[in-house]
């Protein structure tokens, strides 16, 4: 049933939510380290939507999953949430807020590229222009504005920020051939990815109590990172005439998102990131402005 009002609405109160994020992440790392952060924040997504699904009826689905569903959602669970959320997390850990969370918003022009080899999708010359407007203001934040140098600040960071921009454009091309119905799906995914990350971090860290801080933090990333948002976002695309009419408003985020940690994180926000940013969201617009023209 559609409602552009409630579909503005739930579209506004997800992209408010996801430009908390970023300073959640940062704000988070002060008492807990990335691997930490994943496991409590993965666990409580888990118990979030387990508990939507009780909610809505809906998991009885999940008995009723044949072996290729499953096989399906152990490799998006191993997408996302492990290897995703690892590689941003760890990103987060070494750069500055503005830095890793304007870079990950790349993902769209990864999504295009990739669309390539994996739907058989074939891009134009406009495109292509679009593309490296994008990659244009990937390089003025990467470099901090010192262009002629081409100085990199933390370039490991920077490789695993936009890594990340990879990866979750590779989940989306992969979860969008999966045709299951969406809370249960991500459930099932969530609960493979998380017991993913509980077997690294088993092998390969020593586990200790956080900081109560970095506890409250992780549960918050995993109630409204990982959890509540996605299921609001369904339900603004569910009520909206046009999936574009809200799938735009998700471009306020970055902006929002800069605001709010120069105001809770403390960073100064470099006038490499807004001009870089601009440059990110100008060539995204630009290319679904080509592609909707070629439809």
């Amino acid at each position: 049933m559609q409602n552009q009002s409630k579909a503005y609405l739930y579209a506004l109160i997800t992209v408010l939510i996801w430009s908390t994020m970023s300073s959640a992440f940062k704000i988070t790392l002060r008492y807990i380290d990335f691997a930490g952060m994943l496991l409590i924040a993965s666990f409580v997504s888990v118990v979030t939507l387990f508990i939507i699904l009780l909610f809505q009826k809906k998991f009885v689905l999940i008995k009723k999953l044949r072996f290729r569903d499953i096989l399906n959602s152990a490799i998006l669970g191993f997408i996302n949430p492990f290897l995703y959320y690892f590689v941003l997390f760890k990103a987060y850990s070494l750069l500055k807020a503005q830095v890793a969370g304007t870079l990950n918003y790349f993902w769209p022009i990864v999504l295009v590229l990739l669309s390539i080899p994996i739907l058989k999708q074939k891009i134009g010359l406009k495109s292509i222009v679009a593309i490296f407007v994008s990659f244009f203001g990937i390089i003025i934040i990467s470099t901090q504005g010192r262009l002629l140098s081409l100085e990199f600040g933390n370039i490991y960071g920077v490789l695993l920020a936009i890594g990340s921009a990879f990866l979750w454009a590779f989940f989306w091309l992969f979860n969008l051939k999966d045709k299951r119905e969406e809370v249960s799906k991500l459930f099932l995914n969530f609960v493979f990815g998380f017991i993913y990350i509980l077997i690294t971090i088993i092998s390969f860290t020593d586990i200790s109590l956080p900081d109560i801080k970095g506890i409250i933090g992780s549960v918050y990333i995993g109630l409204f990172e990982m959890g509540i948002t996605y299921i609001i976002w369904f339900k603004a695309l569910k009520y909206s005439s046009n999936t574009a009419k809200v799938s735009n408003l998700v471009f306020l985020s970055p902006f929002i998102a800069l605001m709010i940690i120069r105001i809770t994180v403390g960073e100064e926000i470099m006038i490499s990131t807004i001009v870089g940013l601009i440059f990110i969201v100008s060539g995204i617009l630009l290319q679904r402005y080509f592609a909707s023209s070629k439809k």
